[in-house]
């Protein structure tokens, strides 16, 4: 039998909805494996803890260019990580519980204000 490999999913993937490209799923495979590090204990990560490990991860990795690269990407608002997210759900490259959902996402943080704002000076902030 032929296994498929990540690469070979994550282009089916972006075949299938070619919002995100494919160094976003990547980024937030990272983001999630970033957020379990910083964990006490391995366990299953929330929405909102994903939020914001992700949030932390792009600053730590991109500085003030964060908001662009992620744009670059097709991730503009926390929604969008949801999709991803669930996109390599559905691809089985991610596992989910029944609490789980798409809505996890859709009240986080602005992009702005997330990733625009540690980088002003203290005067506009």
């Amino acid at each position: 039998m032929n296994e498929l490999s990540i690469e070979d999913l994550l282009e089916g993937i972006v075949k299938e909805d070619a919002r995100y490209h494919v160094n976003g799923y990547h980024f937030v495979r990272e983001g999630l494996d970033y957020t379990v590090k910083k964990l006490k204990s391995p366990r299953h990560v929330k929405g909102g803890e994903l939020l914001e490990g992700i949030r932390e991860y792009a600053l730590a990795e991109f500085g003030p260019i964060s908001r662009r690269v992620l744009a670059e990407w097709g991730i503009n608002e926390c929604a969008d990580i949801g999709h991803i997210v669930f996109n390599l759900v559905h691809a089985g490259l991610l596992g989910k519980t029944e609490e789980d959902s798409i809505e996890d996402f859709e009240s986080g943080y602005d992009f702005n204000e997330a990733f625009l704002r540690p980088f002003q000076p203290e005067t506009v902030r």
